[in-house]
């Protein structure tokens, strides 16, 4: 009898708060914005951007100064290694080779005559017939004449070579990107080489350098799969993966970032060097799951709705405010009003722990009801949510769409879920 009697009173307590929400309200009773849970797959993920780049690239330049002659590769040419790509003015090098040459005759003179000096004052020496310094003036000169025969032949060598390197050749197989000179420029190597050309390696194997936030670095692994998109082909998605997470941060306007890099398959040359990427770095997926919006899992009534929704729901099923919920979790705040989230049977109170959420929906009556949910991972738009109470389109609150509820809620309380006392019309 005197649980009957409880179950009553907690009924026309709830009849009583929720009749006076409706009439202090009357003008201005909410109209919700429904959206429907759905069933698909779901993926967390890490979005940043990054550039397209050839996975090698190679500056080819000169090592002698002179007149550009010949240009034999021209921008998107493919050259193989060794290929002659472009050749300077020999003029002056070959009259440098003649040159040297000229000096190795003239120094091998100079040896063969200080040998035969050497050959005669030898036994003069040994039979004392000439004093020790001047024979170790002959072996001196003889010294001298070996020593400049082999400068000189080093002369000859670099003037030769520096001939050989009036001829550009590719140093790796690939594709040109750039060329920096043109037929009757002089290019000058005094302190560097200057750059003739660039050639990027097989453009089928390219690589995206991503920068990726400090607090988002913790979540990239190599290895990891990615998805990205570039402006040229907006309706296409394209794969990579993450080939290395680089240690060094690069700091640009007191932002720290980290380089990832990613590689990329592009056997169709669609993707060119210094494309823009949007790269998606997928840090969890779930297939065939429910998800819910997460404006949805936002939302919240206020106060005296959320109470008066608590009260019958213990008085629906005979509880008393302090007994368990029927998510086996105790309400703690039953006697001081909706106070934080709790159990499903329980009236609200304390923190809601982090992978628990409420969504609510309207019943046949028009009054509202709540189920309660477990959240999964979040593509930042909707979360995977799993319930007893949850069903595949069934109709959840994502906001109040009426003007005199939006303009109280104010945009600046609806980010994030709620821990504390719910704030009226949350979305």
């Amino acid at each position: 009898m005197k649980r009957a009697l409880t179950v009553l009173v907690l009924c026309l307590v709830a009849a009583a708060v929720y009749w006076q929400v409706r009439g202090e309200d009357g003008d201005q009773t909410a109209s919700f914005r429904l959206v429907a849970v759905a069933r698909g797959d779901l993926a967390s993920v890490v979005t940043s951007t990054g550039t397209l780049e050839p996975v090698t690239t190679v500056q080819v330049g000169t090592q002698v100064s002179g007149i550009v002659d010949e240009i034999l590769a021209d921008f998107n040419d493919r050259v193989l290694e060794g290929q002659v790509i472009a050749r300077i003015d020999t003029t002056l090098l070959a009259a440098a080779v003649a040159s040297a040459e000229a000096q190795l005759d003239r120094a091998a003179a100079e040896l063969r005559q200080a040998e035969r000096e050497f050959d005669r004052i030898e036994p003069l020496y040994r039979e004392e017939m000439v004093s020790a310094s001047e024979f170790n003036g002959v072996q001196y000169g003889l010294d001298v004449a070996r020593a400049g025969l082999k400068g000189a032949r080093v002369d000859l060598d670099r003037a030769r070579r520096n001939l050989a390197y009036a001829t550009i050749t590719a140093p790796i197989a690939g594709t040109v990107v750039r060329r920096s000179v043109d037929v009757g420029q002089t290019v000058q190597s005094s302190f560097s080489a200057p750059e003739l050309f660039q050639i990027a390696g097989d453009l089928t194997e390219m690589q995206i350098l991503v920068a990726v936030d400090e607090s988002d670095i913790g979540r990239i692994r190599e290895g990891q799969a990615t998805k990205f998109t570039v402006q040229a082909y907006p309706d296409d998605t394209f794969q990579g993966t993450v080939r290395q997470v680089r240690l060094q941060s690069v700091v640009d306007d007191n932002v720290v970032n980290y380089q990832v890099v990613v590689s990329v398959e592009n056997p169709g040359m669609r993707l060119l060097p210094g494309m823009t990427a949007t790269v998606d770095f997928i840090v969890d997926e779930a297939t065939d799951v429910l998800y819910a919006p997460n404006a949805a899992l936002r939302f919240r009534p206020s106060q005296e709705e959320m109470a008066a929704v608590f009260a019958r729901r213990r008085a629906e099923r005979g509880l008393d405010s302090g007994e368990e919920g029927t998510t086996g979790r105790r309400g703690s705040g039953a006697d001081s009003g909706p106070s934080g989230q709790g159990g499903q049977g329980g009236q609200p109170g304390g923190t809601m722990p982090a992978d628990r959420g409420m969504l609510w929906v309207t019943r046949e009556d028009g009054t509202l009801d709540v189920v309660m949910v477990r959240t999964g991972i979040t593509d930042g738009t909707s979360t995977a949510v799993e319930g007893r109470d949850l069903v595949e389109g069934l109709e959840v609150i994502a906001g109040v769409a009426s003007k005199a509820a939006a303009a109280a809620s104010s945009p600046f309380q609806q980010q994030g879920r709620q821990s504390g006392p719910p704030r009226p019309g949350g979305f």
